[in-house]
């Protein structure tokens, strides 16, 4: 358990100058754009504040902010993909998604390519460093459910991230 210095302004202070920036990154990593991103941030701070006498006795409040940031993101792009869907039903017309090029593999285009649950655990996991556990825990899931999605997110991506390396003096 952490060592709580008393003042709860002060801390949830500290803990949002400390983790804001990373928040952002890795939201806008997973698919939002950065407005979107710092308002799910925010959002998710304004549930802490509400919630700061439970979770400062947390051993790391800032995985629980992480979580109902990515949480709601995931949601968020889940609803958009339904009414992208919905709206190429309607008018007729299949949604083009455009791929990397040849000459520059463009991460964030692949990734936009896989589904929001799998680039959330592919995020997760590849950026920010957590282990299958920690994802499980932060995402509410089963660990068997993450590492699905993770296969599922590197089967997905593997084609679409592969680049041919030329061979000097070869064409």
């Amino acid at each position: 358990m952490r060592e709580l210095d008393g003042d709860p302004a002060a801390e949830v202070a500290a803990l949002y100058r400390r983790t804001w920036p990373r928040l952002i990154g890795l939201l806008v990593s997973i698919g939002a754009s950065r407005a979107d991103a710092e308002e799910l941030a925010q959002d998710a701070y304004v549930k802490l504040l509400d919630r700061w006498d439970k979770i400062s006795r947390y051993d790391d409040p800032d995985a629980w902010v992480r979580a109902v940031a990515v949480r709601a993101l995931v949601s968020r792009l889940r609803r958009q993909q339904v009414a992208t869907r919905a709206l190429a039903k309607l008018t007729g017309r299949a949604s083009e998604v455009q791929g990397p090029d040849g000459d520059a593999v463009d991460v964030a285009a692949a990734l936009a390519r896989i589904t929001p649950t799998q680039r959330a655990v592919a995020v997760l996991y590849y950026v920010t460093d957590l282990s299958i556990e920690q994802i499980a825990d932060e995402l509410q899931l089963p660990r068997g459910t993450v590492k699905s999605r993770l296969a599922r997110a590197r089967q997905a991506l593997a084609p679409l991230l592969e680049v041919e390396e030329e061979v000097p003096g070869h064409a």
